[in-house]
C-alpha cells in the first residue's frame, strides 16, 4: 500500500499495478476490486484501522470483495443511494449494463456477492473529510469523493487514467460498452473538471498530478 496524499493510500486489487485500484482515505476503504481481491486487500490493510467501506459505484470491479471485507472487518457498507439496490442485489448490475461481450465478461469474472447497505450516500455527505459529489453516467449512482482543501479527487470511473486493455497511462472516457449513459458521464467529467483538482486518483490507472492534462482533455471532448 502506497501513500499518495495526506491520509490517502493506494491499494492494488489485482496483480497488475494500477489496473484495478482501491483507496484508503482516513479510515474508510473506497472500492474493493473483484470477488477474488479480498485476501490481497486485507494483506495491504494490515496495521491500518478501517471503520467503514464505501464504493464509488456498484460495478463488478468495485464491489467484488465488498461483502468479504465488510464481514471480515465487521464494518458498515456505504453505497451511493442510486446504486444501493444493485450493491445488495448484484444481478441488477448485469441488467443495467450495455448488452456487450466485455460487460458480460466483467460480470462473470469480477462480480461478488451482495451485501446489506448500511448508509446510502448522497451529494454533500462527508466521508473521512471528503465531500460526496454525484457523477452519474457510468452507473446511475456513481459518486466521486472530493477534498477541497488540497484538491484531492477520488474519481472512480468517471475517467480512466489508463487504457484498460494496454495499460498505457493517459486520460480516457470509460468504455461505452461498460457505461449505460455515456452522454451523462461526459457531463460528469465536466463537473469534476470544474473543481480544478490538483491530484486525481482513478479506479483504473496511476494518479494524475498535472491539472493541465485534465483541462486539455475536457477541451477536446465532443458535445
Amino acid at each position: 500500500m502506497k501513500q499518495v496524499a495526506e491520509g490517502v493510500w493506494h491499494l492494488d486489487t489485482i496483480p497488475m499495478p494500477n489496473a484495478v485500484n482501491a483507496f484508503l482515505i482516513g479510515d474508510v476503504l473506497i472500492d474493493a476490486g473483484g470477488r477474488r481481491s479480498g485476501k490481497k486487500i486485507m494483506r495491504q490493510l494490515e496495521g491500518h484501522p478501517v471503520t467503514a467501506h464505501a464504493i464509488t459505484h456498484a460495478h463488478p470491479d468495485h464491489q467484488g470483495a465488498s461483502h468479504e471485507i465488510c464481514e471480515q472487518l465487521g464494518i458498515p457498507y456505504w453505497v451511493p443511494v442510486n446504486d444501493a439496490d444493485a450493491a445488495e442485489d448484484p444481478s441488477l448490475i448485469r441488467t443495467r449494463q450495455p448488452d456487450h461481450p466485455v460487460a458480460r465478461f466483467y460480470d462473470t469474472i469480477f462480480t461478488g456477492p451482495g451485501h446489506t447497505v448500511d448508509r446510502r450516500l448522497v451529494e454533500g455527505d462527508d466521508v473521512a473529510g471528503f465531500k460526496v459529489i454525484d457523477t452519474p453516467g457510468h452507473s446511475a449512482g456513481h459518486v466521486v469523493f472530493w477534498r477541497e482543501r488540497d484538491g484531492v479527487l477520488v474519481v472512480g470511473d468517471v475517467l480512466n487514467g489508463m487504457n484498460i486493455f494496454t495499460g498505457i497511462p493517459g486520460l480516457h472516457e470509460p468504455r461505452p460498452y461498460l457505461t449505460p449513459d455515456p452522454e451523462e458521464n461526459r457531463r460528469s467529467i465536466r463537473k469534476v473538471a470544474a473543481l480544478e483538482p490538483k491530484l486525481i486518483v482513478f479506479g483504473h490507472g496511476p494518479p494524475l498530478k498535472n491539472p493541465s492534462k485534465l483541462a486539455s482533455f475536457v477541451a477536446g471532448l465532443g458535445s
